[in-house]
């Protein structure tokens, strides 16, 4: 396997962390890129630290140039930013929805916007879009970040559709809850007195108990890696422990009002 130059966009914590030490491990050069390494914070172990503000496109520019002055190609890009606000439909004010837009599906879009012309160029690229098993279907309380999912899917499927013919590859991978860092960072809206306080409390329970005692990041990561050095990587890239591809598998197979039952009673 040939060492590649890889941009890894959200790469400070999480799964974008875990992704760009597991490819720094393979012996590709990692190029991990976030907001907080313009405060100094240690980028992830065997990659170097770019500043990248994913919501903004001359930041995102700026990274990509910089890398290019580098190192003159870049061969993998991984899009791994992401915000989530974890409230009740009737109450998300609009304005925390495009919040979310902004980074999930318009950050991604930026980073492809920058890299895309050059992958064209050198003849091939891969690029690699973070969705989640929210992408594939929507929990309580979590609709607002798994519209934002749902379109990280169409986008996804659409870039895939257009660039293969230059030899690039597109790969969405769907992690299932994964344990560390999701919890720490997620941010929580309810109403005083909201008639969906009780049900929101036990959503929220339920969710932090399920990412506890979820997958390790790093098996996120290594899936990722392994992913990447493929000749023919896969469209879609499913990591999640057997019971949550069980609920994926419901979600395609039963009619949608029952489907929507079993997930109210789930998390009530």
């Amino acid at each position: 396997m040939s060492a590649k130059i890889a941009l890894v966009a959200g790469a400070s914590s999480g799964l974008g962390k875990a992704v760009a030490e597991a490819l720094a491990a393979d012996g590709h050069t990692v190029y991990a890129a976030a907001r907080s390494f313009a405060r100094g914070k240690e980028p992830p172990a065997g990659c170097r630290a770019l500043t990248l503000d994913v919501t903004d496109a001359q930041s995102v520019r700026d990274a990509a140039a910089e890398i290019m002055a580098r190192e003159g190609r870049v061969d993998v890009l991984v899009c791994c930013a992401a915000t989530f606000t974890m409230a009740p439909i009737e109450e998300l004010p609009p304005e925390t929805l495009a919040d979310m837009m902004n980074v999930n599906l318009l950050g991604d879009a930026r980073c492809v916007q920058a890299i895309l012309p050059q992958m064209r160029k050198q003849g091939g690229g891969h690029v690699v879009l973070f969705s989640s098993l929210n992408g594939l279907f929507s929990i309580p309380f979590q609709g607002a970040y798994s519209a934002t999912k749902h379109a990280v899917e169409a986008y996804a499927e659409a870039l895939s559709q257009e660039s293969r013919r230059f030899g690039i590859n597109v790969t969405v991978v769907e992690p299932g809850d994964c344990r560390g860092g999701s919890q720490q960072y997620r941010l929580t809206h309810i109403a005083e007195g909201s008639p969906y306080t009780e049900a929101f409390r036990a959503g929220t329970q339920k969710i932090h108990h399920d990412e506890s005692y979820g997958l390790p990041p790093q098996r996120v990561g290594r899936a990722v890696a392994r992913a990447v050095a493929k000749k023919r990587p896969p469209a879609r890239l499913v990591v999640a422990s057997l019971e949550q591809r069980f609920g994926a598998w419901l979600h395609t197979l039963l009619p949608r009002r029952l489907f929507n039952r079993i997930m109210e009673a789930y998390y009530r």
